[in-house]
């Protein structure tokens, strides 16, 4: 027997989820679709599509066109929006310096650093812009920013991607303002150290170690140690998508401007 989840009361609403086949996104859209929502994800990879209740559309969320074709996608399916999360995010890890190798593979350049911010921050301010009309218009809804706890401590090694995270963090902080007049929520959330996911890959790993005078093994040791956590554990990904359904939810009714760091207590002290 199934018992369906109702607490939220978002069953029957509508919600985008940018970067939804993989990693955070896809724990938001499952964790959305057992609370009886209706999901849209919006990615470039396809992910499961054999629930009635979730449309994928494939979408680059830095391109106005595909960003206006997914809003028509979903009001053709579900006839309105209620909430948005943006979640598409990517990082190239690099170091600003490198004195050893200073023309280096690892040190920021100009492509990487257009390519992190395109993907970032462009594409939530594409969509949020997109998607905020409707909101303002039925006067309810909110928008939830998946930020980063880099975004709020730093990152040796993801400085472009920190920086792009503080970028989100502080639209997130205007925007509230901005929609709260219009019963429109915005909020961020900002996961820490979490449970591994496909998105590790050896290239990524590679670049990050490196940045941090490590090898991929000792950096890969360090994933296990959670010393710093007062929790003493990584994080899990339902527990990221659980705070993110809440955030889209009524019952958060109250809260909007705030980025919320989700890291078992895990703070600079």
């Amino acid at each position: 027997m199934t018992i369906e989840n109702n607490w939220l009361e978002i069953k029957g609403k509508t919600f985008i989820v940018t970067g939804g086949s993989s990693g955070i996104g896809e724990a938001i859209v499952n964790e959305l679709l057992t609370d009886g929502a209706n999901v849209v994800n919006a990615d470039l990879k396809e992910g499961p599509t054999s629930n009635k209740n979730l449309l994928y559309v494939k979408t680059d969320v830095t391109n106005e066109a595909d960003v206006t074709n997914l809003i028509n996608e979903t009001l053709e399916k579900f006839n309105t929006v209620d909430g948005l999360v943006n979640n598409a995010g990517i990082n190239i890890p690099r170091v600003l310096v490198d004195p050893t190798d200073p023309n280096g593979k690892y040190v920021i350049d100009e492509a990487n650093f257009d390519k992190m911010f395109n993907v970032n921050v462009k594409s939530t301010f594409l969509m949020s812009s997109a998607v905020a009309k409707i909101l303002v218009d039925k006067k309810n809804g909110s928008i939830v920013n998946m930020s980063s706890e880099s975004g709020l401590e730093g990152s040796q090694g993801a400085s472009i991607y920190s920086g792009t995270k503080g970028a989100i963090n502080g639209f997130t902080r205007a925007w509230a303002k901005e929609l709260g007049q219009y019963n429109v929520r915005v909020i961020g959330v900002a996961p820490g150290v979490l449970e591994a996911t496909g998105l590790r890959t050896i290239d990524y790993e590679t670049a990050l170690a490196y940045s941090r005078h490590k090898t991929v093994e000792e950096l890969r040791a360090g994933y296990s140690k959670t010393s710093t956590i007062p929790l003493g554990r990584s994080g899990k990904l339902s527990e990221v998508a659980n705070l993110v359904a809440f955030f889209l939810s009524d019952r958060a009714g109250y809260m909007t401007g705030q980025t919320v760091n989700v890291s078992g207590g895990k703070s600079r002290g």
